[in-house]
């Protein structure tokens, strides 16, 4: 696993071992930066169910001001920590090591915003539609935000929740990346 391009380009990321995870692949990456590439230069973006950290890293590589990272697995938060100071990225960056609901209330017990959401579960979990709740029950999204979701092209995801609204489906292989704005 690599970053695709910007201020990191080339860098090897470390990934997580064991059957479980499912990184997303560089192919489904660079898809979906070329889609976010006219609106990711300086937003707040934050990467839920991180993982390896390969998301936000290559946000931050291409001209996100911040990322925070939300990873339930200490094993995981780790390995993210490694890739920021393997890439040498000392700013614009938080590791939270909670699970994304506790996060999420947290971020609106503070009435945060932020521009991009990217969450991406292990594909059999039951925590898509509370997630996306949350979002849209906070309002945590900024003005013209939006939520990305990572699912398995075969799992229809609920068509509102509230005013976050789904717009534009992207279908690469197995997975399905799900986009959604406040209507």
């Amino acid at each position: 696993m690599r970053v695709i391009a910007g201020a990191y380009k080339g860098r090897r990321l470390k990934a997580i071992e064991g059957t479980h995870v499912r990184p997303t692949s560089d192919r489904l990456r660079e898809t979906l930066f070329n889609v976010l590439a006219p609106r990711i230069e300086g937003v707040s973006f934050v990467d839920v169910c991180a993982g390896s950290g390969a998301v936000g890293i290559e946000a931050l590589s291409r001209g996100a001001a911040n990322v925070i990272f939300i990873e339930s697995s200490r094993k995981a938060a780790a390995i993210i920590s490694e890739n920021l100071r393997h890439c040498e990225i000392k700013e614009g960056t938080r590791v939270i090591n909670r699970d994304a609901l506790t996060a999420l209330k947290y971020f609106a017990s503070r009435e945060m915003k932020f521009d991009i959401f990217y969450f991406d579960p292990p594909y059999d979990s039951d925590i898509y539609s509370p997630v996306l709740w949350q979002i849209a029950k906070h309002n945590l999204l900024a003005e013209d935000g939006i939520v990305i979701v990572e699912h398995r092209r075969q799992l229809p995801l609920t068509p509102n929740f509230d005013q976050l609204r789904p717009y534009r489906e992207i279908v690469q292989g197995e997975a399905c990346l799900t986009f959604f704005s406040i209507e």
